[in-house]
């Protein structure tokens, strides 16, 4: 079966250096992929902190708020307990998003400049 495709260089590939490292990690271009990653991950992580500190202090202090029956047996409780959930996931699926659209092509611009020596 043919693969389009060339078989893996067996040479070595060539690591850059300590100094192209710090080089590369004190350019403008890296400051820029840390700030739109920290402005992005940042205040999700603070709120999400938030929003499940409040779900804690609700359920030990507000017992007959978070005992309200919603509908048959689903209490505001449990509604809040699966929202958690659900703005977990939420989170990192809008993270994926973010990072395959702002965040990853920066990353591999660098990377293959680093890679390639360019």
């Amino acid at each position: 079966m043919a693969t389009e495709t060339p078989p893996p260089s067996r040479t070595p590939a060539q690591l850059p250096s300590a100094e192209e490292f710090v080089a590369v990690q004190e350019s403008a271009e890296f400051g820029e992929l840390r700030r739109a990653h920290r402005s992005f991950a940042l205040p999700l992580t603070l709120a999400f902190i938030a929003w499940y500190l409040l779900y804690v202090l609700l359920s030990n202090y507000a017992g007959d708020f978070m005992g309200t029956k919603v509908a048959g047996n689903v209490n505001v409780a449990l509604v809040l307990g699966l929202a958690q959930f659900l703005t977990t996931f939420l989170i990192a699926w809008w993270y994926a998003r973010h990072a395959a659209a702002k965040l990853d092509p920066r990353a591999e611009s660098i990377k293959s400049r680093m890679e390639g020596g360019a």
